[in-house]
Parts: structure tokens; C-alpha cells; sequence
């Protein structure tokens, strides 16, 4: 993991192998936020989309591992076009603008989910910064993007039966293994942390392979009000817990 740049007060008791690696948020509530100030729609996304490189910037000064952001799922496609092309717009927009700031945090940009309908100037940029951050050491910001959990793991599936099928693999050699390295985030960690802003209790698709075990964390606020402090009790939260993957408690934990 990254170095903390500095350690917030929050954070300053608890001890650095308690924090999680990987940090994944569900940014919800940016059309209520608007709705809730007599605004329309878009702007709620416009002030969420500004709340992205604040978000990203303190979880590259913790040191995070990763941060993964669901910006778009497969199922946005059912929305009014106007809305869906301001957010591809603004999608462009922060791959562009933000290029000083993942360079100079060394932040390495990465995404995950289909391309296919995504318009190719957009594509484009992302791909330029992708690239460009590719070397980079610091912490993994990853935004998804037309990504739907259900279609990844039907994706991964299938790739695994044609090549069964070319003689390529063994069906029997199958495992959790086999399929994980066919999913959209082979080589990266796991959640350990799993954020959902706006109040939600549901997934929603998201990383349903990859957040098996991570610890679930959820606040009232819609994303455009989440800060930096909410991060800090989140993260808070995830080290008081007990994480025992399906095992009993150690001696030291029983009561």
C-alpha cells in the first residue's frame, strides 16, 4: 500500500493494518440531492461528478490501495438521453481535467466494464489517461462504467466454456480461481469495504463476485455531501469490526 501523506484524527488510534486496502462506494443520490434544492437533475450529477477528484485525492493522501467508484451501471442505459449524455460529457470531462491531479499524486487510473456504448471520443480520453497513468504507484482510482455485475460473471463464464470447449482447459480444473481471472477486475484486490451513500440498502449489481466478504457501510447523505470526514468514520467502522471469513472467533475475540 501507498504511504499516508498524513493520518486524519479519526483515524490517528487506529492501527494502519486495520484500514482497509480497497475502498469501494456505490455513489448514490445525486438526482434526490437536486430534487431536494428545487434543482434539476443534472446539476445533482455535475455536483457528484465535482465530488469524485475530492473524494479520489483523500483517499490517495491515506494511502489507500484502491478506490473503486460506480459511476455508471448497465442498467443507466434506461434513461432520458439528454441525462445519459451529459454524464458520458462529464465522464469525458474528468478524465481530462483530472490528468495534472493523477499525475501528481501518482494515482493510476484504471476502469472496468463493457465499452460498448460508451461514444469513441470518450473512450478515447479515458484510454489517453489510462496510459498515460499507467506507471504510476500510488493508489488505483477505478471507476466503472457501464458495468453490471451479473453480465461479468455471465461473461466470465462463458469465456471459461469456449475454452473447455478448444480443448484449453479442463472443466474439472474449473474453480473460484479460474473464474475470478476472467472477470473485469482480474489482478486487483477485493473490496474490503463496501460504501453506499443516499440511504440504500441494496447492491445494485455492483461487484457481487468481488464483495463476498467485504464490510457494508451506509450513509443518509446523498454523494454530493459525502466528505472526506465521512471516509475517515467509515474506514473508523470497517477496524472495529471482526472480519472471520466463516471461522469462529480467535480466543483473544471471545467474550
Amino acid at each position: 500500500m501507498p504511504e499516508p501523506k498524513y493520518i486524519p484524527d479519526a483515524l490517528a488510534d487506529v492501527p494502519r493494518a486495520s484500514w482497509p486496502r480497497h475502498v469501494a462506494i456505490i455513489m448514490d443520490g445525486n438526482g434526490r440531492w437536486a430534487q431536494a434544492r428545487g434543482l434539476p437533475r443534472i446539476a445533482g450529477h455535475r455536483e457528484g461528478a465535482a465530488n469524485v477528484p475530492r473524494i479520489t485525492e483523500e483517499a490517495s493522501d491515506l494511502g489507500l490501495e484502491q478506490l473503486t467508484l460506480f459511476a455508471f451501471s448497465s442498467e443507466n442505459w434506461r434513461r432520458p438521453q439528454h441525462e445519459i449524455d451529459v454524464l458520458m460529457e462529464l465522464y469525458r470531462q474528468y478524465v481530462v481535467d483530472q490528468r495534472p491531479t493523477i499525475m501528481a499524486n501518482a494515482i493510476r487510473f484504471a476502469t472496468i466494464g463493457r465499452r460498448e456504448g460508451i461514444p469513441e471520443h470518450v473512450l478515447a480520453e479515458v484510454d489517453r489517461t489510462v496510459e498515460m497513468s499507467a506507471g504510476n504507484a500510488g493508489t488505483v482510482l477505478c471507476l466503472a462504467v457501464n458495468y453490471g455485475s451479473r453480465r461479468e460473471i455471465a461473461t466470465a463464464a462463458r469465456r471459461l466454456a469456449e475454452e473447455a470447449v478448444r480443448g484449453n482447459v479442463n472443466p474439472a480444473d474449473i474453480d473460484e480461481a479460474a473464474l475470478a481471472a476472467h472477470l473485469h477486475t482480474t489482478g486487483m484486490p477485493d473490496p474490503d469495504l463496501l460504501i453506499r451513500t443516499a440511504g440504500e440498502m441494496r447492491l445494485s449489481n455492483f461487484l457481487l463476485w468481488q464483495i463476498s466478504y467485504a464490510e457494508l457501510w451506509v450513509t443518509e447523505k446523498g454523494w454530493p455531501d459525502f466528505q472526506s470526514a465521512d471516509l475517515h468514520e467509515a474506514m473508523r467502522d470497517f477496524a472495529g469490526r471482526q472480519r472471520r471469513f466463516g471461522g469462529l472467533p480467535s480466543e483473544s475475540e471471545r467474550p
